[in-house]
């Protein structure tokens, strides 16, 4: 007798989402002063391994994997609904990627179900390599561009803008001078901002902060104090501030919007 099935091969994924970082390839260069003290080259270094080279990684089809048994098999291993913190040991369009990034749009494609977010310092690299079929942006597509000073906004978010997109979002992080972002801020989302850790962090000026939170107000842009970073100047007075703090500490700002 054919055993009974207590679910339907069609049963909805009830899981709950995750967040998840999904880090398809690994290595970089750098490009800009922000990447002067990039924690991936602090962690590469301290084992040895040349954080100038780009790998593809193990996890590079992580958002496809299946589940072969259990309750949910043949389902996605990772859950619908799920958001993935995208190519952070990396950027996604660096040129050292490009033989991979076509599979990666596929199964970013194959995952719409998932929310994705990456961070590049190369925006004038997008428009070449985006899928064909990107159109006006993907909506479950987050491409953020960094922007660590007032040079590299007004060399960057030109660009940037130019593009077309769904959802568009600034990380001025390490934020190492005051910075106006104004004539762009009609065309983003959101901007998040944050200092610079690890022993040789430059010092972030919380008066640097505040600024960008006023941008943001007038423009109607959402705001987030992202961390204080390892040196924090407030009221004239330096804070060295221990890393499990830095984000705690930037909350308790209460900046956010």
């Amino acid at each position: 007798m054919e055993q009974l099935r207590l679910f339907s091969d069609n049963m909805p994924d009830t899981r709950s989402p995750q967040t998840l970082m999904w880090n398809l390839w690994h290595g970089c260069t750098r490009v800009s002063p922000g990447c002067a003290h990039c924690y991936m080259f602090r962690k590469d270094e301290a084992v040895g391994r040349d954080a100038s080279i780009v790998r593809k990684t193990g996890s590079f089809n992580l958002p496809v994997r299946k589940l072969r048994t259990g309750e949910y098999k043949g389902y996605y291993k990772v859950p619908s609904g799920s958001h993935f913190f995208t190519c952070f040991s990396s950027d996604f369009f660096h040129k050292d990627a490009d033989s991979w990034r076509s599979d990666a749009w596929d199964m970013i494609r194959t995952r719409s179900d998932c929310t994705f977010f990456m961070i590049t310092k190369r925006p004038e690299r997008i428009l070449q390599n985006l899928p064909r079929d990107w159109n006006d942006g993907w909506n479950h597509v987050t491409i953020a561009v960094t922007c660590e000073n007032q040079q590299m906004a007004d060399e960057r978010l030109p660009v940037y803008l130019s593009i077309p997109m769904v959802n568009r979002a600034v990380m001025t992080e390490p934020l190492l001078e005051e910075i106006h972002l104004e004539k762009y801020l009609s065309g983003i989302q959101n901007v998040s901002v944050g200092g610079e850790s690890g022993p040789f962090a430059r010092p972030c000026n919380y008066d640097w902060v505040l600024s960008l939170k006023e941008q943001c107000k007038e423009y109607g842009v959402s705001f987030y104090y992202h961390q204080t970073g390892a040196k924090l100047i407030k009221n004239g007075r330096e804070y060295i501030i221990p890393r499990e703090y830095q984000h705690s500490q930037a909350h308790k700002a209460g900046l956010d919007s």
